[in-house]
Order: C-alpha cells, then structure tokens, then sequence
C-alpha cells in the first residue's frame, strides 16, 4: 500500500464570455458555484467567498462601500444571490472600536444585524468579520484537503514556507470570529506582498482585487499544494502500510447490512437515525492501513470535519481475515456504551460553566476493517455529508502523516468549537423535524398508484422511502419523480418479487445498507383477476394467493427480523381490500387472498406488540386512478360483470358507494400515513376502511 503520483489537475472554468457581462455581485456568484462544485477546493457546506462591492445606498441615494459575503449555512457550489448576506463596509470597520477583547468577542455577532445593508434577511456568518477587514476587493476561504494536510501537520509553518515562501503566510490556531478578522487584518498590514494564508487546522484565504484573478490564484495554490504532496508522497507507504487486506463488494455489503441495523438500534433511543455505508477506495485503504486505529484515535482537525464527524470515531472488531460476524454482533454493544462513557468523559473533562447540556453521546462514524465505514445521523443528507467530511479527515490525515506528523485540535479547542454557544443557538434556530423523520419505509408495489401516493406522502413528513416493485421501467420513471421533488438521498429502489423468498431477503439487505434498517413497511403488491369459480384454473388461484398471501407473509417476516434486530418498534400496514371482508362475484381467489392477508395482519399484530411494532390494515375499493391491476383484463372482467363498460365502471363504483364519490391514491396514502404515523401510536390490529362506504365491508 504505497502513494501513487497520478494528481488530477483543478480545471479553470472561468468563463470570460459569462463573467464579462456580469456585475460585481454576479460574479461572486459564479466564482462561488464554480469553487464549490469541486470538492477538492472545498468540502459541503465549507468555505466562503466575499466581494466589496460599491452600491446605491437605499435612503441617501449616495454610492457605499457593501460587504456581499455568503451567508450563515448553504453551500458554495449551489448557493443563489439571496445566499450572501450584505453589509455596510462602514459599521464593520466601525465594529473595531466598540471591541472589548477577545474574551467578549462573541458579544460582535449581535452586532452584525445592525450593519445589514438594504434590509438582507439572510443572516451573516461567524466568518464575517475575517473577509471584512482583508482589504482586497474579493476574497475566498475554502477548506482544501491539500490545505488542510498542511495546516494539520505538526510543523506546518514551516511546511507552509517551504511550499508557497512569502506568497502565502501563516497563522496558528484561532476559532473563527472576530478577533481572528483582527489578526487577518494585521497579517495583511505587515505583508502587503502576501496572496493569502493557511490558518492552521483550519484552511486557506486568498485574495485579489479582481474576481477572475481571485478564482485562478484560489485554484493555482491548492494545485501547488496537490503537486507537492504528490510528489514528496510517491512510493511511500501509506498510514504505516496494509495490515488487512479487503472482502469482495459482495461480502463487504453482507457484513454492512448484519451491522446497520444492530447499530441503528443501539443509537436510536433518542431519535431515529439514518445510516450510509461507504466503502470507497480512500476509505478501504485507511481501515485496512496498520496506523488507522492510531490516526482516527487523534481525532479530526478541522472544524468542519468534527463539527459532522464528532471528535473520533468508533472502531468496529472485525477481522475480515476470520470474519466472524456473529462475534462482532455480541461485542457491538459494550463497544457501543464504551464510546458513549468515553464521550461523557470528554464533556466531563472539558465542558465550562455555561456549555450547553450534553448532546447525542453517540458515534457518527464507525470504521470496519476490510469492510468499511458507516456512519449515522438524523437524516440521509447528513449521514452522507459526514461520510464526505471523513473522507476529507482520511484525505489530509493521510498526507500529513506522510510528509510530517499529522495532529489533531488540541481536545479542549475542539470541545469549545462543539459546544461553542453560537454553535448551539444555529442548531436551536432548526426547524423541527417533520413527523416521520429519521423513518424508513419499504413499499411493495411502489411504482403503482397507491404505493407512488404513499410514498409521495411519506416523504412530505421526512421519511426515506424504498419504491419495490417489479416493473423495472415504471419504478425508475416514479423514483426520478419523487427525487426530483425531495432529493435523491431519500430515494432507492429494489427490484423485488415478493413471491421470491431469496429476492425478498436481498431486498432487504439492500435496504439495510442504503438506510440502516426500516421503520415501515407497506405491503401493497397487487394483483386483481375474475373469473367465475369453475373457470378459476389452480394456477389463477395460486397466483393470486402466491403475491396477495404468501407475498405478504414474506416480505413481512423480513420486517420482523430486521425489526427483532433494531428493537425500536416499527409499523406494518397491509393495503388489503374491501372484498377481504366483504365477497363479490367472479372473484374468489381475489377475495380469498385478501381475507388471508387481513389475518396475518392480525396475527402478525400479536406476535408484534411486545416489540412495539405495530400491524394495521388498510382496505380500499375501487381505486381506479394511477392502478396497474385495473389495467388489461381485470378492468374488462369487471366491467363484464357488472354489466358496463370500461368509461362507466368508475362511475359505477361511484354511484354504489354510501358517500357517491371516487376513492384516490392519495386517500389510501393518507389512511397508509396515519397507521404508520406516530398519530395512531396506540393502535394494532386494527382496519380502515377507505371505500366510501360500504354496508358490506363494515368491520363485526
């Protein structure tokens, strides 16, 4: 396991054709959007550009000097104008003489609302007062791992030197705010020839009066930094050279879906999480390396990184060499509460007297050697997002370690960036998580009418959905849909025949290592077929009791598993069928099907109750709109037998309801919404109907 030499170069995609039709203010934009659509410049969320732009002051009508600098929370590389909060240049400078030291220095945020330019709401950033007093016109700070390898690495002034001389200074460890802006500020005052500076274990500032020659220093300085690692790297080994060697894709997924749900529900009791699994080749290569336990055990180095990664991870025993996945399940627990003890002990160790309580004392991060890396958080997004953000840690723990010796924030400075107050008032401005967040649901029969609406409710409140069907085309025309709409995190998709029992169970191992586990499950494959009883052949008959009762039955029993290995609850909900309890002509195997599915649901609500899973029936009738059964022959048969034809069925079922109007997808999906909502916490066993009324299909 040595370094290869192969760097990538950074791209110049500035646009002299788009720039020069642009003001100012636009061309932050683009320099911005351009720098952060590259993650090796900058990671998610980090970083942030600034532009000193003359503007029409709104009441005096005189020309100002205005701060556009982006705003507190997005991102680079999809911010919009409306991203950037502006400020008058004026108040800022005038901000340095109500300062009253740097033991006051997070009393200068409230001040920043009173320096807001043209009544921006978007609130400024912590970092603000480090672009206003650079006196270039643009300034970028990005979060490079090249950068950050050098800052984090123990000699990493002299590092800097030796790299960039006197075009890049140095300055050491500070948390952001403004008494960091001062040192800035007087950095610039006594090297009026520097370009820009590495803030240690922090990352890079660079600046220019022009936003072109701002973008392409930007660019030009990290490719420096890439190049010199790569070449001071080459042939050497890294993190002290393998000491496992990796399982197949194949075996590395199976260990990841037998670990994602024990784990999930162990860090679940305060609220439910939500799993990634990466096993790319930065991240085989550090948990196989003989220096992981070691480097991880120092903890990230960078605000960012620890701020989504918490200060260390956890590491899972596991000798993918003798895989003993049973053994490694047994241990996870102790493992799992000696972190939480280790991580009440760091707070213990550290907290001041106006910290905030303590937070979720469980890992993010989880490295499985040979296997992986896992991570949890409360939503996809965000288990994502810190699985990039420790990749990034990888990234620069890899090369610092290689050229100097790699180190974390001290512990104390790490704690105090956690627990910083304004780090706690961001997240007490979060809006509440939306009633299923943290939730996974499997729908069956996901690319239909009623399992598109339930999912499309599902996701409205937060879930993360797996559409499963067996039509290939229609799941990956509703999946595109639905993520275009809420994001492509929340989104996946199987392939499942719920009459394969080996099918099922993959299904579910995919789920596993797409979310961590599930929550819900709807059970709504359908299949509709009439025919009078002597003209019903054995193979209708078994068709239909094969999807409609053993389909339900196996794709249940894998909900149990995974819900037994969670121990969390759960909630099944059965879209079943009006002719479940009430019969109609020329359909018996139909109805004898969804008579069985309602009892396994009651059955299935027994056995569940001492675990919290809860087991509900959901019973349409005649949803004709957006329904794959009504298509081909079963629309024709039933018209047949009511004596219609196909454009008067509808109305037909219509008209024969108690309350004479259409039942629709999205009513079955409310009904589906309510069971598996925390709305009905306090049922099982139990069924709606939603049929608009039927005097057949009443409940005895």
């Amino acid at each position: 396991m040595t370094s290869s030499t192969s760097v990538q170069s950074l791209e110049n995609k500035w646009n002299t054709s788009l720039s020069d039709e642009m003001g100012e203010a636009e061309k932050l934009l683009y320099r911005s959007n351009l720098l952060g659509l590259d993650k090796r410049i900058t990671n998610y969320g980090g970083g942030n550009t600034s532009a000193k732009v003359m503007e029409k002051d709104p009441v005096s009508g005189g020309m100002v000097e205005v701060l556009w600098v982006k705003g507190s929370g997005g991102d680079l590389g999809s911010i919009k104008m409306d991203g950037f909060s502006t400020l008058y240049m004026d108040k800022l400078n005038a901000l340095r003489g109500i300062y009253r030291g740097v033991e006051f220095e997070d009393e200068m945020v409230a001040y920043l609302p009173h320096c807001t330019f043209n009544l921006n709401p978007r609130a400024a950033s912590i970092d603000t007062p480090l672009h206003a007093y650079i006196p270039a016109k643009h300034v970028d700070h990005m979060h490079p791992d090249a950068i950050i390898a050098i800052a984090a690495a123990k000699n990493s002034k002299e590092l800097t030197q030796q790299i960039f001389g006197d075009t890049i200074g140095w300055l050491p460890w500070k948390k952001p705010g403004f008494e960091l802006g001062l040192w800035l500020s007087n950095f610039c005052a006594n090297n009026p020839d520097a370009k820009g500076v590495v803030l240690e274990s922090h990352g890079l500032f660079t600046w220019a009066d022009d936003a072109q020659e701002c973008y392409e220093l930007t660019l030009k300085i990290i490719q420096k930094a890439m190049d010199w690692f790569a070449a001071q790297t080459a042939g050497k080994p890294v993190f002290g050279g393998a000491k496992h060697q990796s399982l197949s894709v194949e075996d590395r997924r199976a260990v990841a879906a037998r670990l994602m749900p024990a784990i999930r529900g162990m860090v679940s009791t305060q609220q439910h999480m939500i799993g990634h699994f990466t096993d790319s080749d930065a991240v085989l290569e550090f948990v196989n390396a003989r220096d992981m336990e070691r480097l991880a055990s120092l903890g990230t180095s960078c605000p960012d990184h620890f701020l989504r990664t918490k200060i260390q991870p956890l590491v899972v025993d596991f000798d993918p060499a003798r895989p003993d996945i049973e053994a490694t399940l047994s241990g996870l627990s102790d493992a799992v509460t000696a972190y939480r003890e280790s991580y009440q002990a760091y707070y213990d160790r550290c907290k001041r007297d106006d910290s905030p309580a303590i937070r979720d004392p469980n890992a993010v991060v989880y490295l499985i050697p040979g296997v992986g890396m896992i991570t949890f958080a409360k939503d996809k997004a965000t288990a994502r997002i810190s699985a990039e953000f420790y990749v990034n840690a990888i990234n620069v723990m890899r090369n610092a370690d290689a050229v100097s010796e790699y180190q974390g924030l001290p512990e104390q400075e790490a704690f105090d960036i956690e627990y910083w107050l304004l780090e706690e008032a961001k997240l007490q401005r979060m809006p509440a998580p939306k009633s299923m967040a943290g939730r996974v649901a499997l729908i069956t029969g996901g690319a239909g009418g009623i399992g598109s609406a339930t999912a499309e409710r599902y996701l409205r409140e937060g879930a993360c959905v797996v559409l499963a069907d067996i039509d290939d085309a229609a799941l990956a025309e509703t999946a595109a849909t639905l993520a275009q709409r809420y994001s492509a995190d929340v989104v996946r998709t199987v392939n499942m025949n719920v009459t394969d029992e080996n099918a099922v169970i993959t299904s579910y191992a995919d789920v596993a290592v797409e979310f961590g586990g599930i929550d819900i499950l709807v059970s709504n494959a359908g299949i509709a077929s009439s025919a009078p009883v002597e003209d019903t052949t054995l193979e209708l008959w078994n068709k239909n009791m094969a999807i409609l009762s053993t389909g339900y039955f196996l794709v249940s029993r894998q909900a149990f598993k995974l819900f037994k290995v969670q121990n969390i609850g759960g909630s099944v909900v059965f879209v079943a069928s009006k002719n479940g309890l009430a019969a109609s002509p020329n359909a018996s195997a139909y109805c004898t099907a969804k008579a069985s599915e309602i009892h396994l649901a009651r059955c299935l609500a027994l056995e569940g109750a001492p675990m919290g899973v809860r087991v509900n029936v959901v019973n349409p009738d005649a949803v004709l709109k957006g329904s794959k059964i009504w298509e081909g022959e079963w629309l024709d048969q039933r018209a047949g037998t009511y004596g219609t034809n196909k454009d008067g069925l509808e109305e037909m079922y219509r008209d024969r309801s108690m309350l004479k109007r259409s039942v629709l997808p999205e009513d079955i999906a409310e009904a589906a919404y309510f069971f598996a909502s925390e709305q009905s916490a306090k049922s099982t066993g139990n069924i709606i109907n939603v049929d608009a009324g039927n005097v057949q299909a009443f409940t005895r």
